[in-house]
Formats: structure tokens, C-alpha cells, sequence
């Protein structure tokens, strides 16, 4: 029996999504690959039936819905989407202007709802596909520095959750996927935006922002090994709703899983106070 299925991957030039194209390929699978150019797809070795590299501007819904289509006409449907792109924003909410705001919302958030709303009648139709967003574990414990990233990873995390509830009964699955570390270029500058205002006070943020330098290179995760995982992910019917990828992940989403049992057994009298008695 063939396992392979035909993916929709976002953002798919580096890092993650370009580590998870290149073994999916590799294990004959069938995929149409996003970047913001085709240009970043011309070290890409891969067999033309089965690769289809396309340059989309995922802020233009007329260039997400046209680039589904060339991907359902090149591959006759798709069974799974993977919602990849995004990039990360650091700085203090005061020191971070509208358009720096706007602009990492618009990639980190604002383009998985319109890739998922342009692909749902497809999926609705033959019913039947799986969507993987791809959030980051800021978007369930964030950390210090990042505030408006978190934010709107949250909302990734957020929209993932109750997607889940109102596509299972027509058969499509959706995961949440968050992150911990993993060895890629994340932590390089073309990945990451940092606000351009600065302000002494929180100068204390500048170094945690350092700590991606210093830990460039030596995260614990291994993107090579992400591909078996969401293969793993589309072979099952029951498919988790959030999965924290990596164990420094799922460690931190104890840790703050624990810290919120605390808070609310401390303050379950005062949360219960507003009960008709």
C-alpha cells in the first residue's frame, strides 16, 4: 500500500520547512513548496513530477488561492497543508512601532488563515486532509523579549484548537505544532527582526536576545528528523491538537502546564466569588 501523500508547504525555502521538503522528497512524497521567490529553490535537487516550487506573496490572498491551484492541478488534490512561515520579533511592546507590529502578525498569523480558508473547500469537498500549523512553544510559555512574536503564535495556537473542534466532523485533522530549539537558521538575523526604536529600560531584554547567538548552533533538536514526525502525524486518525515538538518543548509546556494548576487552586476562592449564591 502507497503511504505517500501530496503536501502544501509554506515557507519552505530554510530552516524548518526547507528540512522538512527535502526529506519528504526524498521518502517520494509529492509537494508544492512556497517561498517568497523561486529563486531560493535553485539549490533545491528534486524529480519535477514530484516538486512543485512556487513563489507566493503570502500577504496577497489572490497569490495564496493561485498558487493552491497550480499545486490541485500539478497533483490532482493535496492531503496535507503545512502552515510554516514566519519569522520572529523582538522588543519590548513600547518600543515596537505599527508596522513592525503589523508586518509579524500578517506573516506569523494573518497568512495561515488565509492559506487555510483558500484550501478548505478542497479538503471540505473531498473530505479528508490534515493541517499542521506550525507555532512555537512563545505560543504557549513565552519567554522574556518577545512579546508581540508570542502573541501572535498564541493566536496560531489558539485558531489550531478550535479549528480542530469545527473540521473533525468533516473529516479534516489540525495540529497545532510548537517548537522548542532546533538546529536551523532561526536564530540568524534573516529570521529574526528586532525592534528598531530602543529604549535604556529595557536594556535587560537586550540580553536575552543575546542568548540566540549564543545558542546558534548547538540546539537540542534535529530538523532532519521533523519529516517522520508529521508523517507520523498524517498516518493516524487521532491525531494530537497541540504537539510540542522537542523535548524542551514539552519540558517547558510542564512547567507552565504546573505553574497555572498553582495559580488556580491559590486563587480559586477569589475565581469562585462571583457565583450567584
Amino acid at each position: 500500500m502507497n503511504h505517500t501523500k501530496i503536501w502544501y508547504i509554506t515557507g519552505a525555502s530554510k530552516g524548518m520547512g526547507f528540512s522538512l521538503v527535502k526529506k519528504l522528497l526524498e521518502k517520494g512524497h509529492r509537494v508544492a513548496a512556497t517561498s517568497r521567490t523561486i529563486k531560493a529553490f535553485e539549490g533545491m535537487s528534486a524529480d519535477a513530477e514530484n516538486f512543485l516550487p512556487l513563489e507566493v506573496d503570502l500577504k496577497n490572498e489572490k497569490s495564496i488561492e493561485q498558487s493552491i491551484e497550480k499545486a490541485i492541478k500539478k497533483f490532482g488534490h493535496l492531503d496535507v497543508v503545512v502552515n510554516n512561515a514566519g519569522y520572529g520579533l523582538g522588543g519590548a511592546l513600547e518600543e515596537l512601532n505599527t508596522e513592525e507590529i503589523e508586518g509579524n502578525f500578517q506573516i506569523n498569523f494573518f497568512a495561515v488563515v488565509k492559506v487555510i480558508r483558500k484550501v478548505l473547500p478542497y479538503l471540505r469537498n473531498q473530505r479528508s486532509g490534515y493541517i499542521i500549523n506550525i507555532s512555537s512553544i512563545a505560543g504557549f510559555a513565552p519567554g522574556l523579549g518577545w512579546s508581540m512574536y508570542s502573541a501572535a503564535k498564541f493566536a496560531v495556537t489558539g485558531l489550531s484548537e478550535a479549528l480542530a473542534n469545527d473540521l473533525k466532523p468533516l473529516g479534516i485533522h489540525v495540529t497545532a505544532v510548537l517548537p522548542g530549539w532546533f538546529r536551523t537558521g532561526f536564530a540568524k538575523p534573516d529570521s529574526l527582526v528586532f525592534s528598531e526604536n530602543r529604549i535604556d529600560d529595557y536594556e535587560f531584554l537586550r540580553k536575552a536576545h543575546q542568548k540566540m547567538n549564543e545558542i546558534d548552533g548547538k540546539q537540542l533538536g534535529d530538523p532532519d528528523k521533523i519529516a517522520d514526525v508529521f508523517i507520523a502525524l498524517t498516518e493516524t486518525t487521532t491525531p494530537p491538537v497541540l504537539l510540542f515538538l522537542g523535548s524542551d518543548a514539552a519540558q517547558r509546556a510542564q512547567d507552565k502546564i504546573e505553574q497555572v494548576s498553582v495559580q488556580i487552586r491559590e486563587w480559586k476562592t477569589l475565581s469562585s466569588s462571583t457565583d450567584f449564591k
